[in-house]
């Protein structure tokens, strides 16, 4: 199939230094960028999410954790900010 793309000048860069390195024609090229690029997206998408597991850190004793900046001066120092 024929179709006209619009690349960007850094992608023409990559496009180009890997047609010298592999000896590869434009549309070879492309079309491995393409293949490599669908299928990573793939993978990614089919992986399982990333999941963060809560659990008790308990209170520091001497600690306010009612008001923030004075937890975090106290933890940082006054150059927190």
């Amino acid at each position: 199939m024929r179709t006209t793309l619009t690349l960007d000048d850094d992608l023409i860069s990559k496009i180009n230094a890997e047609m010298k390195r592999s000896g590869k024609s434009f549309k070879e090229t492309v079309n491995d960028f393409l293949r490599v690029g669908i299928s990573t997206r793939r993978e990614l998408r089919s992986s399982d999410s990333f999941k963060v597991k809560a659990r008790d850190m308990g209170v520091r004793p001497g600690l306010n954790y009612d008001n923030i900046g004075e937890l975090l001066e106290e933890i940082e120092g006054p150059a927190h900010r």
